[in-house]
């Protein structure tokens, strides 16, 4: 699928969680790309949103809240984006804090599980990787391909990282039902993020899709990197059929990747479709 320019681009990520820029850096390169509206939605922090904003105010972005929070559903991993939340509301700003403690206690496992490598003191120099916030397994990845364990990022995770290997390990994420609550009880939409990416099939995905509209869950991304031809028409008439939102982003991370770049889609939105950012308030 070709992509397209896009101006409204409701998932990226920066230093803050996996990305490889500062958070004012994706904003400049945001509004490079002709991107108007923007969602930082950093991995299970906001730490990014204030320099991010203070970015968006100089090069006329406009900044919405935005956050990607890892949950459990049938014991996998799925991604919920949120959006347009208050980000000073006391119970969500808890609610980060016990995702922010999940994620350290990972980042210490995954060091301890790396021991036999020998690399001193892996997980403070993970740590630097990100200026003192919590290390990802890209940051530990860094460190190997850095101490000359590995000789690049993608051997980094064929041999220790990636899915299956020793530093792969599970974090203990709060329930479906749980984030999605979290995310409407502090005032924004919650969007089930790259529904494609799961390996679910159709019946699994629209099991997925029933919890979480039980839940409150209000839209789903139908536009983001990655996707196959098909996909387009097939998530957008999941959202006719069942009244959701829609949303997309281009889970943007790292410089020099063409099919996941800031404000470029596989496609375009059909306009029949409902946009979450229309209903954001």
């Amino acid at each position: 699928m070709s992509l397209a320019a896009f101006p409204i681009d409701l998932h990226c990520h920066s230093l803050a969680s996996d990305g490889s820029l500062a958070p004012s850096e994706v904003v400049a390169r945001a509004a490079e790309k002709g991107v108007t509206t923007l969602a930082l939605t950093d991995h299970d922090t906001t730490d990014g949103v204030s320099e991010a904003a203070e970015a968006a105010r100089q090069s006329g972005v406009t900044l919405l809240p935005g956050i990607e929070l890892s949950c459990q559903w049938r014991r996998r991993t799925v991604h919920i984006v949120g959006l347009g939340f208050d980000p000073a509301d006391a119970d969500w700003q808890e609610a980060l804090a016990g995702q922010l403690a999940n994620r350290w206690k990972r980042a210490r496992q995954i060091a301890e599980r790396l021991t036999p490598l020998r690399v001193e003191s892996l997980l403070e120099k993970a740590t630097e990787q990100v200026g003192g916030r919590v290390p990802g397994r890209p940051h530990f990845a860094r460190v190997l391909v850095h101490e000359g364990v590995v000789k690049d990022m993608n051997q980094a995770f064929q041999r220790h990282l990636g899915n299956g290997k020793r530093g792969d390990v599970k974090a203990c994420w709060p329930e479906l039902a749980t984030v999605v609550g979290w995310i409407r009880a502090a005032g924004g939409k919650a969007v089930v993020a790259h529904p494609r990416k799961y390996g679910l099939t159709a019946t699994k995905l629209r099991e997925l899709l029933d919890d979480f509209q039980a839940a409150g869950g209000e839209a789903m991304e139908v536009l983001t990197s990655g996707q196959s031809d098909g996909d387009l028409g097939f998530l957008a008439d999941l959202c006719r059929k069942r009244s959701l939102l829609a949303s997309c982003g281009s889970d943007f991370h790292h410089p020099g990747r063409p099919w996941c770049e800031l404000g470029r889609l596989p496609g375009r939105p059909p306009k029949d479709l409902a946009m979450v950012w229309d209903y954001l308030g």
